[in-house]
């Protein structure tokens, strides 16, 4: 999840994090669940409300990938402690780009996934809009867990589905319950106490 210590009143910062969304199992670490890596410990920085993914919200998720994401690409544009990304390349990603906008966070995540012996993260300090514009690879799941509180919907869902390879997901954390954006569904969708997440995908164009 992102981290979120100031600017608040901005959608595309990734550091305002609602004090109902779930707390992290313990503070300033948390564990992969799944894969290869499965019981190693993501520590990271103590930012201010910082809440990773619960385990019970990432053991669903990615129950409906399939959990084997062997050769996947994914892009998580709040990434905070880098759980997911991590998550996925346990799970064999062939790559996972993380992208915040907080330096000691991407330093976190770099070094654990160094540690981890794990290639295929590639890691940027950069604004989630700024980097959408910038950002012209193909991704089969990309994450969005951005502020709660902030609507950045209008234009994070859209473009995030430009990117999607055939088949490809993106998976949305928010306060409320979100609607797809036109040309796509939602796939899957459950709560955790304040947390409403998502998995959506596009609908094929039809033959014609």
């Amino acid at each position: 999840m992102d981290a979120r210590a100031q600017n608040c009143n901005s959608s595309a910062l990734p550091f305002c994090r609602s004090p109902t969304s779930l707390p992290s199992p313990r503070p300033h670490r948390i564990r992969i669940i799944g894969g290869r890596q499965r019981g190693r410990i993501i520590r990271f920085p103590a930012v201010s409300e910082l809440r990773p993914t619960p385990d019970r919200v990432r053991e669903t998720l990615f129950n409906w990938l399939g959990q084997d994401l062997t050769g996947r690409r994914t892009l998580d544009l709040y990434c905070g402690t880098g759980v997911l990304s991590l998550e996925a390349l346990s799970r064999g990603a062939a790559l996972a780009v993380a992208v915040d906008r907080s330096p000691a966070l991407i330093r976190a995540v770099e070094t654990v996934a160094a540690s981890f012996g794990v290639a295929g993260l590639e890691a940027h300090v950069a604004d989630a809009q700024a980097f959408l514009t910038r950002e012209s690879r193909s991704f089969d799941v990309v994450f969005l867990d951005p502020p709660f509180g902030s609507d950045p919907w209008t234009w994070l869902l859209p473009r995030s589905m430009v990117l999607l390879s055939p088949g490809g997901f993106v998976y949305a954390e928010a306060d409320h319950e979100l609607l797809p954006p036109p040309g796509a569904i939602t796939w899957r969708h459950a709560r955790a106490g304040q947390v409403h997440y998502h998995l959506m995908r596009a609908v094929a164009a039809p033959m014609g």
